[in-house]
């Protein structure tokens, strides 16, 4: 057994897996915490390394592409103090990092494991039911269905509408980006039918608009990567970069489909004003947003 005890948490190496385990100092962030222990099989690991600073080094793993929905779903945008991935070493415990990292790296070796991109996801990512109350409202995954319940301080269009509730079925994909405390973040739903849809995520209905506790805001990331567990993996969209919202276009929605959303959209929105939900001038800018969206 490898082991490194850190104050922000705990890898431990038993030939097999690699187990995370965050630790419980103040200063190790919400999503950590919530995220829990993580296991990672020697498979998913793509390779590891220590490098060594005058106060504190950092030990960074890297998974093979495909091989965590976390790391699809995030995109490489999570903070590195939330990164599971990374562990701050203190000077005194350079020698233990340097131990456990060619460990592993021994391990990898011996079992050949290949660094290339996995055709299936190797880690489960988190346990549903999972929800996540953030600024713009509260969202929730029980892993058939995704339900949005807006908050006070949403759009009126937004709580207009009422709760959101969408099959994963009807998912193409989830789109994330944090709120860095300096910009806004969001989490949005695209399904077949959003697909082209370009507004804005404040006024979206298929989006959270993440304007609050960029800390707190960090936990819609858990939805994100459990429905991101539970949709197609990546390699099987041939041709396209992952990176790239590769399901769009096998999933766009054929013309006349595409004229249907619109027509449907723009109903919605004047029941909505004829009601008196929405003002003459909310009733506008929504209109005039939809109709650059498409």
């Amino acid at each position: 057994m490898a082991e490194i005890i850190q104050r922000d948490g705990t890898w431990a190496f038993d030939g097999t897996t690699v187990r995370i385990t965050p630790g419980l100092h103040r200063s190790v962030p919400l999503f950590r915490q919530t995220y829990g222990e993580i296991a990672v099989p020697l498979e998913a690991v793509a390779g590891i390394v220590f490098e060594p600073e005058r106060k504190r080094g950092r030990l960074r793993m890297r998974l093979r592409e495909g091989a965590d929905p976390l790391l699809h779903a995030t995109g490489g945008r999570l903070p590195d103090t939330a990164d599971p991935y990374r562990l701050a070493v203190d000077a005194d415990r350079a020698g233990v990092a340097e131990y456990v990292a060619e460990e592993i790296r021994r391990a990898l070796l011996l079992d050949q494991i290949p660094k290339d991109p996995t055709k299936t996801y190797l880690l489960p990512g988190p346990p549903v039911p999972v929800s996540v109350r953030s600024s713009d409202g509260t969202v929730s995954f029980d892993g058939t269905q995704v339900r949005i319940d807006w908050s006070d301080t949403s759009d009126r269009v937004k709580r207009a509408t009422g709760p959101r509730i969408i099959g994963v079925g009807d998912l193409v994909q989830v789109e994330w980006l944090p709120n860095s405390g300096y910009e806004d973040g969001f989490l949005r739903f695209v399904t077949r039918e959003t697909v082209f849809s370009k507004l804005p995520p404040e006024k979206d209905p298929y989006a959270l608009d993440l304007w609050g506790s960029a800390r707190r805001d960090l936990l819609t990331a858990l939805v994100a990567t459990a429905i991101t567990a539970r949709l197609p993996h990546p390699s099987t969209r041939t041709g396209v970069d992952p990176a790239d919202r590769p399901q769009l276009a096998a999933a766009a929605p054929r013309p006349a489909d595409h004229h249907d959303v619109l027509l449907r959209r723009l109903r919605e929105l004047g029941e909505l004003h004829r009601d008196g939900v929405l003002t003459d001038e909310e009733f506008a800018m929504t209109k005039a947003s939809v109709l650059r969206g498409f």
